[in-house]
């Protein structure tokens, strides 16, 4: 028993290295390679030099995104798009999207779960995990992937540790995160094309919709309990 607690506690350190330490890490001693991703000129400038791999590149950046929640994905997204027509690259980062969620998912699935029971108390797990697989939990999770500037790719984790199922999970975060995914897209696109007035148009929406979510976070949380009662 000691045994499996000691290997539980070393699994959860690892997971916990993976989600605090390495964007720590990045954040604390590499922020000049981290702050290209939030700089479009440089993303564009990067996918120029390497025309030839650009697409397995584009597809390894989003899994890195989703795995390493301190990459800004949705500059990524409009870097690419400025290259690529819009459904393509909605493509490729749906395709990135789905393989780092089900890497984060199981990586959280597997280094995390056993240390949920060594440190919550055995008759607690239960109720904790059975919280998690609500209805309410699906919606807000739901919410989380389709508001603008809401940090998404932990819930990857949350869902693993909590045994969410994986087919259900995909579903909801990915039509969660196409919309927010194709607006950065298009935004790219029309920069390309010299729709400013359209990138611009978009760029607000979406910050008006997290501001509005922000304001308004208790209320939404009132109307999820109503139709969670449902």
């Amino acid at each position: 028993m000691k045994n499996k607690k000691i290997i539980a506690i070393i699994k959860f350190s690892i997971l916990i290295f993976i989600i605090v330490g390495i964007p720590l890490y990045l954040y604390l001693f590499q922020w000049d390679w981290l702050k290209q991703f939030a700089d479009v000129n440089k993303i564009k400038a990067f996918f120029q030099a390497n025309e030839a791999t650009m697409i397995p590149l584009y597809i390894l950046f989003q899994i890195l995104q989703i795995v390493i929640s301190i990459i800004p994905g949705q500059w990524l997204q409009i870097g690419f798009g400025y290259f690529y027509g819009i459904m393509s690259t909605l493509a490729l980062s749906l395709i990135g999207a789905f393989i780092g969620s089900i890497i984060s998912y199981y990586l959280s699935r597997y280094l995390g779960r056993d240390a949920l029971r060594v440190l919550v108390k055995p008759e607690k797990v239960g109720g904790i995990v059975e919280k998690l697989k609500t209805k309410k939990a699906l919606i807000f999770i739901f919410l989380i992937y389709l508001i603008p500037g809401l940090p998404k790719d932990l819930c990857n984790y949350a869902a693993g540790i909590a045994g969410i199922n994986l087919k259900l999970f995909l579903i909801v975060s990915m039509i969660g995160r196409t919309p927010g995914m194709l607006g950065s897209i298009i935004i790219g696109h029309q920069i390309n094309a010299g729709g400013y007035l359209t990138a611009i148009i978009i760029a607000s929406v979406a910050t008006i919709l997290f501001l509005v979510s922000a304001i308004f976070h208790k209320k939404l949380s009132a109307w999820i309990d109503r139709i969670s009662a449902d």
